[in-house]
């Protein structure tokens, strides 16, 4: 029997077990240490490695992360009168700061449901959650579920880069602590609801804040959301246009399924979350996000282009000087430097497009609407014009047609404040503001500005000076009035009301030395130079660059303000966006006239619309105030103005060709004058529909003191002599007390003995028939002497005369003919020759006269007796007479031949003898 072999005792069953068991514990203690080990070193060498990416960094104060994180790029705002919102300030992005209590509670438990639900209890890094994203990062996994916080993501946007790379992201995770450390939650939370991007609004512009996207998807303010509308806008920062409803245009995306299915992502984790409930959760789902998406709004600059243009223009500038001065540069040393002016003006121009500045504006939103509008409807304006020019590439010859152009202004008197203007008819035909920038002749609206106020500011001119309206020739000028003619002795107030432009020369000639440029440069018109002084053309309005219609009727301003310039403007204020106002308008009058010449030019100027070059203005107007203004005409037609002032503001207009032509002299059986008057009487009239007591005021311009009515001659405008008086030439006017004519100052006239020839005057010889003489009464030549008339000038003035030279001889007997039954004779040749007798002859009767008949009268007798015979005499200046001339009877048949003349003279005188070419010498 074999034998069996024994089984192991319990001894060494255990004995193994416990061998083992040892065995396997030792390993995987060895191996936990390893782990431990392992672990302990990746720590360590991330740690190092994490202080290795940041060892450069330097660890920023509070102040400078408070900086980084509110200063986002920020949109400006742009503001009419009073406060009414005009628009957005141009820029690449819309963006408008809101504090978080501004904000609906939705937004922000959206937000945190959807990119950080652990927002509240995390110290702005969320270690799971890094190590995750590193992990995934490490193995290339394509499931990628992110690792950064809100605070995270702020830091991203607003202290670091976007770079993708661990040191750009252990910057991001240590400045996250900081930030944790030094603000509460909700300043966090409200820094990135207003930095984060929410994609396009309905404009087609980039939006970013939440107080934008609001708007700009919604047309609401964010405080207004409502659940499923702050859902969809939660939705959209993670891929903001991906998700975005609007294309680039503004419209809507044929498919918008990827934001609404992202919007149900949102709402699912805010139900989650418990912030809302089944129902809410499930009214949201239902809600129409579509219907309820904003419609499209024009930008400021495509409703409003001109004015849009001129504020970013005037408040670039103005920041300009601004930064400059925060740097030490003085607005005077600054203008005196372009290349470091342009510098700030290119700082400015940033600083308003990204700064979240409030521009507030003088601009009165409903004036400047009703402006725009008037000036798009004018049906008066003219033809196009087309003008040739050679085509830059092709060089080819090509016709181009322009409109007629116009440029307004309204500016309140007292303030300077620009109410409203007119820039143009199409901005985008050519971006000119052409109440603001252009540059134009101003014609006869320079004559109170440069001439007559001037001139009677100095004591040279006052209403009532007489100034000839003769031929006036200075080297090659010689201006012209508008009707071609000269009117003799006028006015400086008629010159002014009829728009002459020989006196207004004349006047400007006797005070050029005195330097009257300097009265326009004080007004704000820097665009005449002092080299174009010595131009007499200057007095009408021909000036090298021109001026433009605001530096016009800024300029007029200065009279309705008693001789004060206030400078016009048109920005109010401008704020930053912490609320400080970093500018704010000040006034700076200058003194240019006093009050007796400012009221005496406006008293002038009131003429000007009644019986003047504006008469028709009144007709046109559908309201009465106390206006006084001024036409104005360029050479060749080219520009037509009119420029008015009533005690509250001034408004003038100027229409013309951007490439000067001249304006048709007649369109719609309306001159250019009147087609410019009617305009300026249609703004005004929409301006009084929308502020009547502004546009007309009651009061009148009060006459200051300093100012008498005085009795003036009509002849010299000296105080009037007796001999004036007896001539019926008295008449009353306005004077400056200093300037007034003092009363028995001297002899003005002289009552003398004249005799006329064609109308004009001579004086008469003692030997000169009385029948022949005319008393009339002439001037003292010294009176007018200071006008520096030429000789003949002087001889065709009123209330002169000139010398008439007698020939020495008789004249020639005159050749009498019967024309029916009047007796009929040929004007002599003779320039002596003063006149006719008219003798009845033979019957039994004695020779006598029956007629007189001065020269430039009629040479014919009528009242004939049958069977009479009749002979005629010429009588000349010194009294001598002609032989008769030919016997004439209504029975004669045939006319004996007339004696001889003496010294041998035929009959027959030569049509231009000797004596007929002899000048006459003035007095």
């Amino acid at each position: 029997m074999k034998h069996q072999p024994f089984p192991l005792s319990l001894e060494k069953t255990w004995h193994y077990f416990s061998r083992t068991y040892r065995l396997v514990w030792n390993t995987v203690f060895a191996l936990l240490v390893a782990l431990l080990c392992l672990a302990c070193f990746a720590v360590g060498a991330g740690a190092g490695y994490f202080a290795f990416l940041v060892k450069d960094m330097d660890a920023p104060s509070r102040e400078s992360m408070y900086s980084a994180i509110s200063s986002y790029e920020e949109t400006s705002h742009m503001y009419f009168a009073n406060g009414v919102y005009l628009g957005r300030f141009r820029s690449d992005l819309d963006r408008e700061a809101v504090p978080l209590s501004n904000v609906s509670p939705y937004v922000v438990q959206a937000i945190i449901a959807t990119e950080d639900e652990h927002f509240y209890e995390h110290h702005g890094v969320v270690p799971k959650a890094v190590i995750r994203a590193m992990f995934q990062e490490l193995t290339n996994s394509p499931i990628k579920s992110g690792g950064s916080t809100l605070t995270q993501q702020l830091v991203k946007n607003q202290l670091l880069t976007n770079e993708v790379s661990f040191e750009r992201k252990a910057k991001e995770m240590l400045l996250a602590l900081r930030l944790e450390t030094f603000f509460s939650k909700q300043q966090i939370l409200e820094a990135y609801l207003n930095v984060v991007p929410f994609g396009r609004s309905s404009s087609g512009r980039n939006i970013a804040g939440i107080q934008a996207a609001a708007q700009g998807v919604f047309g609401v303010n964010a405080k207004d959301l409502n659940l499923a509308q702050a859902a969809f806008l939660a939705g959209l920062p993670q891929n903001p246009f991906v998700y975005t409803p609007f294309a680039p245009d503004g419209s809507v995306k044929p498919d918008i399924s990827a934001g609404l299915r992202r919007m149900k992502t949102v709402l699912y984790r805010m139900k989650r979350a418990g912030y809302i409930s089944e129902k809410q959760y499930n009214e949201a789902l239902a809600y129409d996000v579509a219907k309820h998406f904003a419609a499209p709004k024009p930008s400021p600059f495509e409703q409003y282009p001109f004015l849009t243009m001129e504020i970013e223009r005037r408040a670039k500038d103005i920041l300009a000087e601004v930064l400059a001065k925060r740097d030490g540069h003085q607005p005077a040393k600054l203008k005196r430097n372009p290349s470091l002016f342009q510098r700030y003006v290119g700082e400015a121009e940033k600083a308003l497009r990204q700064g979240g500045y409030r521009i507030y504006t003088t601009i009165d939103k409903d004036l400047y609407e009703q402006m725009q509008r008037i000036a798009a409807r004018y049906p008066y304006y003219g033809n196009d014009n087309v003008y040739y020019a050679k085509d830059k590439q092709t060089g080819k010859t090509i016709a181009h047609r322009q409109p007629v152009e116009v440029g307004a202004m309204l500016i309140e008197n007292k303030t300077g404040k620009i109410l409203s203007f007119v820039g143009g008819r199409d901005y985008k035909r050519e971006q000119l503001n052409h109440a603001t920038q252009a540059h134009r002749s101003n014609g006869s609206t320079m004559k109170p500005l440069l001439v007559y106020a001037p001139a009677m500011e100095m004591g040279i001119v006052q209403p009532a000076t007489i100034i000839p309206d003769l031929p006036l020739s200075i080297g090659s000028y010689k201006p012209k009035n508008a009707d071609g003619k000269t009117h003799g002795l006028v006015t400086a107030r008629y010159a002014l009301q009829q728009s002459f432009n020989i006196p207004a020369v004349r006047a400007y000639m006797r005070i050029q030395h005195r330097h009257p440029v300097d009265y326009l440069h004080k007004m704000g018109i820097t665009s005449v130079t002092k080299q174009e002084e010595s131009h007499p053309a200057l007095a009408i309005g021909g000036t090298n660059v021109g001026i433009t219609v605001e530096e016009n009727v800024n300029a007029y301003a200065t009279f309705a303000n008693y001789g004060t310039f206030v400078d016009a403007y048109m920005i109010e204020k401008i704020v930053d966006k912490n609320g400080t106002v970093v500018y704010q308008h000040q006034s700076k009058p200058v003194s240019v006239f006093s009050p007796q010449t400012s009221y005496l030019m406006i008293d002038m100027m009131r003429d000007v619309l009644h019986g003047g070059t504006a008469s028709s203005l009144p007709s046109y107007l559908a309201f009465s105030a106390d206006w006084a203004g001024k036409t104005g005409t360029s050479q060749a037609n080219r520009d037509s103005w009119f420029v008015a002032v009533n005690p509250n503001v001034t408004f003038g207009v100027w229409i013309g060709y951007d490439r000067p032509a001249p304006l048709e002299t007649y369109y719609k059986g309306l001159s250019y004058g009147k087609r410019t008057q009617l305009l300026w009487a249609q703004f005004m009239n929409a301006a009084y529909r929308v502020h009547p007591k502004l546009i007309a005021p009651r009061e009148r311009f009060a006459m200051p003191g300093g100012i008498v009515r005085r009795a003036y001659c009509a002849a010299t405008g000296l105080s009037p002599s007796e001999a004036c008086q007896k001539a019926g030439l008295v008449r009353y006017d306005l004077y400056n007390t200093r300037f007034a004519p003092k009363e028995g100052s001297g002899a003005d006239l002289t009552e003398s003995r004249l005799v006329v020839i064609d109308g004009r005057r001579y004086l008469a010889l003692a030997t000169t028939p009385e029948e022949f003489v005319t008393r009339g009464v002439i001037a003292q030549p010294e009176l007018l002497a200071a006008w520096e008339m030429a000789k003949d000038d002087w001889d065709r003035m009123d209330f002169t005369a000139a010398v008439l030279k007698e020939n020495g001889h008789p004249p020639a007997p005159p050749s009498a003919r019967l024309d029916g039954h009047t007796l009929v004779w040929t004007p002599h040749r003779e320039r002596d020759v003063i006149g006719y007798r008219v003798y009845r002859v033979g019957d039994g009767r004695a020779r006598r006269v029956v007629a007189v008949v001065k020269a430039g009268e009629p040479t014919a007798f009528s009242a004939l007796e049958p069977g009479a015979s009749y002979d005629v005499t010429a009588v000349d200046i010194a009294g001598q007479e002609s032989a008769p001339s030919n016997l004439v009877s209504q029975t004669a048949a045939e006319r004996p031949t007339p004696p001889a003349a003496e010294d041998g003279a035929k009959n027959d005188t030569p049509p231009h003898s000797e004596a007929a070419e002899e000048e006459t010498d003035a007095d």
